[in-house]
């Protein structure tokens, strides 16, 4: 059998998260600008654009519960999936479409973070590498940043947002053609564990609950800068040139930041971490409804692109101390309840508008529930507050 190595895992699942994440979930941002101005999309289109994907996600991530899939599969087909609606994106100009497009990117993209993130954790630990789990983490950052440099060079060059979809959809199958065989290679070195994740039943407990609950806030709050960071940047300037950076820097804070927290889980442990990031991020949110301007937008993308992917990986890897190699079920719930709070972010900036309020007011409630989840963090058995141990790294 044929060895796969540590970087060539690593490598492989940062690529799959920067297809899933940076252009399957997160393309939709810095091309809202381009497709507001060819397409004269409202905010509230956007919004509901913008939820269509996220209840995609959730929609695979409750797939990921109840079924049992080959891993290597579940990726590969996710991720050609993701390629192909990215490219029918381009290809119609057709709203009900693009509602069904960006739910199925959603769908595949939920395949994608839970099947990488527990087979590559695994991987990694089987070749005795845990310490590379932080790149495969900071994909989803790279995937950003990638995203909008070709997002902001295709708006200054005056391209349509159809081109830009498929120019991003195309770069997406030529990754996939690229990490696919490290996904589909068995190895000696590699348990049948690893490859194949059961079908299991999901055991709530008050640690399960409180898990969910906590990530679920972290997914309603960072969701509304996520979503209309370039489109709030356009708002105060108009030049893309310039507006067009502030979702580049997002994706630089959280590849950089995962790499950075990387070391400091083992020493300081998975939640205290993840509460501080909620705190951070609760202020990054906030920025931007109390400072109209430019600059505060950009500290906004670095406050709440820099913890974003942190608390994700806080989650997922505290779900794997807790349940151990048996992880997939708790993670997908934890997806799942992520999912629940993207839908309810778009939604309340919809609501918020169609009752005469705007992204602003979005902004506040969202930081003040990042801060009701840091709270119940704060509030966690202390005995649980501690870095993975080894052998679920």
């Amino acid at each position: 059998m044929r060895h796969v190595s540590g970087n060539q895992v690593a490598y492989a699942g940062m690529l799959a998260l920067a297809v899933a994440m940076g252009i399957g979930r997160f393309a939709f941002t810095p091309l809202l600008p381009m497709m507001q101005d060819d397409y004269a999309l409202p905010v509230t289109d956007g919004a509901w654009l913008a939820t269509a994907n996220y209840a995609g996600y959730l929609a695979g991530a409750l797939f990921a519960m109840a079924t049992s899939v080959y891993a290597a599969a579940a990726i590969c087909g996710g991720l050609i999936t993701i390629g192909l609606v990215t490219l029918g994106m381009g290809l119609t100009h057709d709203f009900a479409a693009w509602i069904a497009l960006r739910a199925s990117a959603g769908i595949a993209s939920a395949w994608v973070i839970i099947y990488v993130s527990s087979w590559c954790l695994e991987q990694l630990a089987a070749l005795r590498k845990p310490s590379l789990n932080g790149r495969i983490f900071a994909g989803v950052g790279l995937g950003i940043t990638v995203a909008g440099l070709l997002s902001l060079v295709m708006m200054n060059r005056q391209w349509s947002a159809a081109a830009a979809w498929i120019t991003l959809g195309v770069f997406s199958l030529v990754v996939v053609l690229v990490i696919a065989p490290v996904f589909l290679t068995r190895t000696d070195a590699i348990p049948r564990a690893a490859t194949t994740v059961p079908k299991m039943k999901m055991k709530w407990n008050s640690e399960s609950i409180r898990l969910a609950a906590c990530f679920a806030t972290s997914g309603f709050g960072y969701i509304v800068p996520a979503t209309f960071l370039p489109a709030m940047a356009k708002q105060v300037m108009h030049d893309p040139s310039i507006f067009g950076w502030s979702w580049p820097v997002f994706g630089a804070a959280a590849l950089t930041s995962t790499l950075a927290a990387s070391a400091l889980f083992r020493n300081i442990g998975n939640r205290p971490i993840w509460m501080t990031s909620q705190l951070v991020m609760a202020a990054g949110v906030a920025l931007p409804a109390v400072w109209r301007d430019l600059t505060a937008i950009i500290l906004s993308g670095l406050l709440v692109g820099g913890t974003f992917m942190v608390i994700t990986m806080a989650a997922i890897q505290e779900a794997k101390a807790i349940a151990g190699r048996h992880a997939i079920a708790l993670v997908s719930a934890l997806t799942a309840a992520f999912a629940i709070g993207q839908i309810l972010g778009p939604m309340s900036v919809s609501l918020l508008i169609h009752l005469g309020g705007d992204l602003a007011s979005a902004l506040l409630i969202a930081s003040g529930v990042l801060m009701a989840g840091a709270y119940v963090l704060y509030r966690s058995p202390r005995t649980l507050a501690i870095a993975q141990p080894r052998s679920a790294c």
